[in-house]
């Protein structure tokens, strides 16, 4: 379940704190540590009352390349018919904008600060529209886009507030482009995340002075990570931005390559085997199987991995995953599929092999579809000893037969252990139905 942060009582502007203190870039509060390379994603919901509906996603890319942190925003929504993409630039050491740009369904802008600022705006839909101007602007300020990035590196604790000047360009004339944003209230939080548990974090209060709108962010005290945002949109509407861990990884074990390609290329020993399904008809004495062995068809795939401490424990993972339902499975190593060999039934009896393998544990994995053909009997009718009188002195049941068939899917999977260099394992693949 996600964190909702219900916020029953909007500010009003008669309310507010305002912060004394002002920030601009270079300012002793900024602690770039906390700025690191990391991609994030989050999931966009507008969440009203207990139902959560997904609106679409952002990733940010944060990289530091020389004195530059540069942020990249790819947001997409659950339809695909719209997205947006944005780049920020700023000095890593002060967080002063250097470049900004921006490309959407509808327009694309080109932002150089400096004094002035140059400005290209390029509409999409109306090529009238178009136009690129200077702006005078000598204020200190941070870009609006390294909000996020911005509040990671500031020295959040109990009751901190400031005052943050923003730039920010829509291309609507009509629009302020230096805005502030004012902090009125952090404290402590615990953030439960549905994938890693408990993270004592930071709650902020973020007011856009402009609109009176106030964000709420989550920040984590240790790492810094922006974990969550929210944002009331009208209507009983909040828009709830979620951090969907991407580094999350709860398998301790790591997938070795080289060794896993090292075992099923440089061997002596081999595998020989059968892949077929055993039919083991329901429902009473009275049923009789036609074909019993049911074998793979020729040319069905059969799929060795090499069963690494990575691969039992990915797997036991998944499994308490799937039972508790609560989050996704955690994806296999991409490297896994380098090491995995594949052999094909040669026949009609459900023959393969698998050769040149070193000594270890393997996973035998296959899929068919067969036809389960059966005869059965069944009580047509009843015969009666009658009396000349017409009495029914005693009865016997009738029996008939008849045959039908059924598809059926086999799933099959086998541990097979090599003990030695040079062996040879037979094994069935059976599966009983």
């Amino acid at each position: 379940m996600r964190n909702f942060l219900l916020i029953t009582t909007l500010f009003c502007s008669s309310s507010y704190l305002w912060a004394q203190k002002q920030i601009g870039p270079g300012n002793s509060d900024i602690n770039n540590t906390y700025l690191k390379k990391e991609k994030s994603l989050y999931t966009i919901y507008y969440v009203k009352d207990s139902k959560w509906d997904v609106k679409g996603t952002y990733t940010k890319d944060q990289l530091i390349e020389g004195n530059n942190l540069i942020v990249t925003t790819n947001y997409i929504d659950d339809k695909d018919k719209w997205y947006r993409k944005t780049i920020s630039t700023a000095n890593f050491k002060t967080l002063a904008p250097t470049t900004f740009l921006s490309e959407s369904t509808s327009k694309k802008i080109d932002v150089k600060f400096g004094n002035p600022i140059s400005v290209k705006l390029v509409d999409l839909k109306d090529s009238k529209n178009s136009r690129s101007e200077t702006l005078n602007l000598k204020e200190n300020f941070f870009d609006y886009h390294i909000i996020e990035p911005l509040l990671s590196s500031l020295p959040l604790k109990t009751g901190y507030k400031v005052t943050i000047p923003t730039f920010y360009y829509s291309g609507n004339p009509k629009e302020e482009q230096l805005g502030d944003y004012v902090i009125q209230e952090v404290k402590s939080y615990e953030y439960q995340s549905p994938k890693t548990g408990k993270h004592p974090s930071w709650l902020i209060s973020l007011l856009e002075k402009s609109s009176n709108s106030v964000y709420y962010y989550i920040v984590d005290k240790q790492d810094h990570r922006l974990w969550q945002r929210e944002m009331f949109v009208g209507d009983g509407v909040w828009e709830i931005c979620a951090n969907e861990e991407l580094d999350y990884q709860p398998i301790k074990n790591k997938f070795d390559q080289k060794d896993a390609l090292d075992k099923v290329n440089n061997g002596n020993s081999f595998i020989i085997g059968t892949a077929f399904a055993r039919d083991h008809a329901k429902g009473g004495i009275s049923i009789v199987n036609i074909n019993k062995a049911q074998y793979a068809p020729k040319g069905t795939e059969i799929t060795l991995i090499v069963n690494s401490p990575y691969i039992k424990e990915w797997k036991e993972v998944n499994k308490k995953i799937r039972k508790e339902k609560k989050v996704s499975e955690v994806p296999i190593d991409k490297n896994v599929s380098s090491t995995i060999k594949i052999a094909k039934v040669y026949d009609d009896k459900g023959h393969f092999e698998f050769t040149n393998l070193k000594p270890g544990e393997y996973i035998l994995m296959t899929t068919f579809g067969f036809t389960h053909k059966y005869s059965y009997s069944y009580q047509s009718g009843t015969s009666y000893l009658m009396h000349p009188s017409g009495a029914v002195l005693g009865s016997n049941p009738v029996y008939s037969s008849a045959s039908g068939a059924t598809n059926s899917v086999a799933e099959i999977e086998k541990v097979v252990t090599i003990k030695q260099n040079g062996e040879e394992v037979k094994v069935n693949l059976k599966d009983t139905h």
